[in-house]
């Protein structure tokens, strides 16, 4: 009896470790990847000049708000700010749609080439965007919209990982639901807006997150296609901050600080949703 107790202890002790060194590496991890954040709000709240005062202070004695005060003053970061919100929410709003209804049509219709057409369309996820940077760039040049939202915004509108996304997401919906749709007379279209989108919210919030915070986040072809002000986004702005006389470290940390709140904003609203999508995107292989 004492074996059998012994032996039951034992591997309910080895899952508590297990359990416990789990724990240990993801505190450890979090902690890790939480410090940069915690140096930049507290660099942003520094007196300027402080920012490699030694020995380092992680909270600011006394805190001050001069370095926020100036980011606004000495930049145009308001209409920095409003350039990246509205490029960010219009590609995630073109993004979202072309998606959908490309992965409507990979799922549910049926046409010659479907499948290959399909695999060629993911294959594009394997060409590095530096490749056709060049390319994107000739023909917003011969469309005339460099320097111009439509240029920010219309070449970064259509993705093939939203349209593999959202096309497992509407496999997994019971094939029933449209069936009696189209039997009651309902068009393709009317089948994708009212039965298909609306089930597929979960998914759909995790694309808008993703194509939300890749937008707001984009650099390079920001930087290629902004040559002035009117369009600058707000990632471009904070790197004109680094130059070869210096870096306002002040400012930089306190322009970043308050980058970071829209997208907090953006993730915390479709938490929810966005949990739901990620756990169940993906599940079928029809």
């Amino acid at each position: 009896m004492a074996m059998t107790v012994e032996s039951r202890s034992e591997p309910r002790g080895q899952r508590l470790v297990i359990r416990g060194l789990s724990y240990a590496l993801l505190l450890a991890g979090a902690f890790i990847m939480i410090v940069p954040f915690v140096w930049m709000a507290s660099t942003a709240f520094k007196v300027p000049g402080d920012a490699f005062s030694y020995p380092p202070t992680w909270i600011p004695r006394p805190p001050s708000l001069d370095s926020f005060r100036d980011v606004f003053t000495q930049i145009e970061f308001g209409r920095y700010i409003f350039n990246s919100l509205f490029v960010a929410i219009c590609v995630t709003a073109g993004e979202v749609l072309t998606s959908a209804l490309a992965a409507y049509a990979f799922a549910r219709l049926r046409f010659p080439g479907r499948e290959p057409l399909f695999l060629l369309y993911l294959a594009t996820l394997m060409i590095p965007g530096q490749v056709t940077l060049i390319p994107n760039f000739v023909l917003m040049r011969y469309f005339d919209w460099i320097n111009t939202y439509q240029g920010l915004i219309i070449p970064t509108a259509f993705t093939a990982l939203g349209t593999f996304l959202l096309r497992q997401y509407f496999l997994t919906i019971p094939r029933e639901l449209e069936e009696a749709a189209r039997i009651d007379g309902a068009s393709y279209f009317k089948v994708w807006w009212q039965i298909i989108m609306p089930l597929a919210t979960p998914a759909l919030a995790t694309l808008a997150v993703f194509s939300f915070m890749g937008s707001w986040n984009s650099f390079l072809w920001s930087s290629v296609m902004s040559s002035g002000d009117t369009v600058r986004t707000l990632t471009v702005a904070l790197r004109a901050l680094v130059t070869e006389y210096g870096t306002e470290w002040g400012l930089l940390m306190a322009g970043s600080l308050v980058a970071t709140i829209p997208m907090l904003i953006v993730f915390l609203a479709a938490q929810k949703y966005f949990v739901r999508g990620i756990a169940t995107t993906g599940m079928t292989g029809r």
